[in-house]
């Protein structure tokens, strides 16, 4: 049974950190981001640049914490709904963005829903490795 929790926790990690590389590489390249949220002739303006700037480092450190919760999976499995408070940040700004008609709604779609694939994943990894924590 615990070989089955850490296999849901590894999934867990690894699905979110290939995921939140991709979102860094994404913020890194602006070209990446107009075609992932169908934005045709999007021109970045610095703020847009320093803002992505910032969050981009973020991302890709948040890829490396999932990598190191992985060397580790069952005590670190606390990285899980932490993320999840980061995806819930995400989906915030998405809406946000839909909303304000930065973003078309429709580009979101697919975002929406990894992440809600995503935490379905985290949750069940942390309530399936707690439990058995617990036996």
């Amino acid at each position: 049974m615990n070989g089955n929790v850490i296999l849901w926790l590894r999934i867990s990690y690894w699905t979110g950190a290939v995921l939140d590389l991709l979102a860094g590489l994404i913020m890194l390249f602006p070209a990446l981001f107009a075609l992932n949220n169908q934005l045709s002739g999007f021109a970045p303006t610095p703020a847009y640049r320093y803002a992505m700037g910032m969050g981009a480092p973020l991302m890709l450190g948040w890829t490396v914490l999932l990598v190191w919760a992985d060397r580790k999976p069952l005590e670190r499995r606390g990285i899980l709904p932490i993320t999840l408070l980061v995806i819930f940040g995400l989906v915030i700004n998405e809406i946000v963005a839909a909303r304000t008609g930065f973003i078309p709604t429709a580009a979101l779609i697919p975002t929406w829903f990894l992440q809600i694939l995503l935490t379905s994943l985290y949750a069940f990894s942390f309530w399936n490795a707690g439990k058995a924590r617990a036996k």
